[in-house]
């Protein structure tokens, strides 16, 4: 699989993108426990959704800018049930506010499984 290395997404709860906002950047508990923050390209986004977050409507997809990023993005495997050959971003370091370019709700369908994800514009 190619990895896009120019249109990346992050997935996380309406709560915690209104603590992005108030705080400007971004540090989930994967930052202090793994030292990185999870990231997805909209491709593959809908793996990690649903395996930790099936059936919820309070998710919100920020689509980002690398460019704005202050540490570093490595491609790395992501969890054993993922395609051999799939890779993951994962940012080394906190997610800056300056680095979202949209921020989207992030709803799965009526089965409450999520797809991929096409980017809103005016969102």
């Amino acid at each position: 699989m190619t990895s896009d290395t120019h249109t990346l997404v992050h997935l996380c709860s309406s709560q915690e993108w209104e603590e992005l906002r108030r705080t400007g950047e971004r540090r989930p508990p994967s930052l202090a426990e793994s030292g990185f923050v999870h990231m997805s390209t909209p491709q593959q986004v809908h793996l990690p959704a649903n395996r930790l977050f099936a059936g919820r409507t309070d998710m919100v997809l920020l689509w980002l800018d690398p460019a704005r990023f202050t540490g570093e993005v490595k491609w790395e495997p992501g969890v054993p049930t993922d395609p051999s050959s799939m890779r993951f971003p994962h940012l080394y370091a906190p997610l800056p506010l300056a680095a979202v370019q949209v921020a989207q709700p992030y709803l799965p369908d009526s089965d409450g499984v999520f797809g991929t994800p096409r980017r809103d514009p005016v969102a």
